[in-house]
């Protein structure tokens, strides 16, 4: 046999390998496939693939594990338990740029699907390889890096703060000053992952220099990486007082309300998220909000958008309102009730419903003159008959009849109360008819109105239980009409006049 020969089966052999794991790869790219391969064993044949003399069997082997691994998470534990992890890891430094890329491609698909599966990436050494590929000069292989590192961290605070031990926040924070957008977003994203979990970890991520340059790229033109910048921000002042103050002190006022008017959808919810973040921890920075025109730039964002958009600036209003009298006059007068009425009728969404609900509560629950403001707009029967309705999930009802006690409780506008007289159950009538019997004895004008529009009718009907607070209010209502008006109004009493006029002898 000659030389020759000798070297075409070697030369034969590598081509076998070549075809097999791209035929793999492509194969594993499409779904329908991917049980076909599992059953053939194809982890088995890849795993002596990921330490080929070839450079591109190699990487080409990882990219079809990492399709496999993104599957499902079966398919991930494979790789876990097929021990290719070690495999893939001890040689990543020598390596060059795109197998570390596909590297990093499967270590993001295998910890993507849960904590078990993170931790089991960790417990392989991967971190400390992840940050050799952070420091690498290509963009591609720090993009890849940040992203399974994000993928790991998202899970719960204790993979989050394995990705801080192993030294990677300063080298994020430096990859979201690189040029390429595409590593600023996952750099961004990662952060974001990161600080959401403790305020500890968020703390780390502040000492590492992140806010200031997150802050810059708010007015960014690429969305992408702006719902990043934004969510990691969120995540850092959500935690504390202290955390929202330094976000504030970066100077995203008002520079940060341009974003909710943005085109996208999810920057303009995570630019209100970022708001509701903040406005949440004291009055003094709701007021900064305030100052800044944050109230009327939320509220013109949820009229202009539907469903879920909507809901962090909702819970804004609902924040703001609930510090302090003189911040929830501010949305009164920012005309922030008639949108969060729009959304009890147009939104199907129970969980939105029930966030507006509760803003209304809060908005409602000062002073007599703010529950009017909410009254006027004519949303209490709306909200009884949310609070009535079977078909309300619990966590709705329950802040419908929050909601409607805290506002009954402040409201003295009767015209508001009355038609609520009608319908309202029991535990909800006590304090519609508490409102009247406070405000009647003083208002002889109230008292007449009251009479002509059915009003004393309506109380004589009700049934209270003697001695109950409820009956308490209805004799108050009733001291003050002359006993023959009340008595003309009680159920019977007609029946009683007209026995009477039967009975009755007319003298002769």
């Amino acid at each position: 046999m000659s030389h020759r020969q000798v070297l075409q089966v070697f030369e034969q052999y590598q081509r076998a390998r070549t075809q097999f794991v791209q035929a793999v790869a492509e194969l594993a790219a499409r779904p329908h496939n991917i049980e076909t391969l599992q059953n053939a064993g194809v982890m088995s044949l890849l795993r002596p693939l990921l330490l080929d003399v070839v450079p591109t069997i190699q990487q080409t082997a990882a990219l079809a594990l990492g399709r496999l691994a993104n599957y499902n998470d079966a398919l991930a534990e494979a790789v876990v338990k097929g021990n290719i992890l070690p495999h893939l890891v001890c040689s990543l430094s020598e390596q060059n740029r795109f197998y570390k890329k596909a590297a990093a491609f499967v270590l993001r698909a295998v910890g993507k699907h849960s904590p078990q599966l993170a931790q089991a990436i960790v417990q392989c050494g991967a971190l400390e390889m992840l940050v050799i590929c952070l420091e690498d000069f290509d963009p591609g292989v720090k993009e890849a890096a940040s992203w399974a590192l994000g993928y790991i961290a998202r899970h719960n605070s204790e993979l989050s703060q394995a990705v801080v031990d192993a030294g990677t926040v300063p080298l994020l924070v430096l990859c979201i000053q690189e040029p390429e957008i595409a590593l600023k977003r996952i750099a961004a994203s990662t952060l974001s992952d990161i600080s959401k979990h403790s305020p500890e970890l968020a703390q780390t991520v502040v000492d590492a220099g992140a806010i200031a340059h997150l802050a810059q790229m708010i007015l960014n033109p690429d969305a992408k990486l702006k719902r990043q910048v934004l969510s990691a921000l969120s995540q850092i002042a959500k935690h504390s007082v202290d955390l929202a103050e330094l976000v504030v002190e970066a100077e995203i006022f008002p520079v940060v309300l341009t974003c909710l008017k943005d085109s996208d959808e999810y920057v303009k919810k995570n630019g209100a998220t970022l708001i509701r973040e903040i406005a949440k921890h004291t009055p003094e920075l709701s007021q900064l909000i305030v100052n800044a025109g944050g109230v009327a730039a939320v509220i013109d964002c949820i009229g202009s958008c539907r469903g879920t958009v909507r809901l962090p600036g909702i819970m804004m209003l609902g924040y703001v309102a609930a510090h302090s009298e003189n911040l929830s006059m501010a949305v009164i007068v920012s005309k922030g009730i008639p949108p969060l009425c729009a959304c009890l009728v147009e939104e199907c969404e129970d969980h939105i419903k029930a966030a507006a609900v509760w803003a209304l509560g809060q908005i409602g629950r000062h002073t007599p003159e703010h529950a009017r403001a909410v009254a006027v707009a004519n949303v209490l029967p709306t909200l009884l008959a949310m609070y009535m309705d079977t078909h309300s999930s619990d966590d709705l009802q329950m802040k419908t009849k929050r909601a409607l006690k805290n506002i009954l409780q402040k409201c003295t506008y009767l015209p508001a109360l009355e038609p609520l007289l009608h319908d309202a159950p029991p535990n909800i009538m006590k304090h519609i008819v508490g409102q009247f019997s406070k405000v009647l004895p003083h208002d002889s004008k109230a008292r007449r109105l009251f009479v002509t529009t059915g009003g004393l009718k309506k109380v004589q009907e009700i049934k209270a239980e003697p001695g109950s607070l409820l009956q308490e209010y209805i004799n108050t209502i009733n001291n003050c009409y002359p006993e023959e008006i009340v008595r003309y109004y009680t159920p019977g009493y007609s029946e009683l006049l007209l026995e009477r006029v039967e009975n009755y002898h007319p003298v002769m």
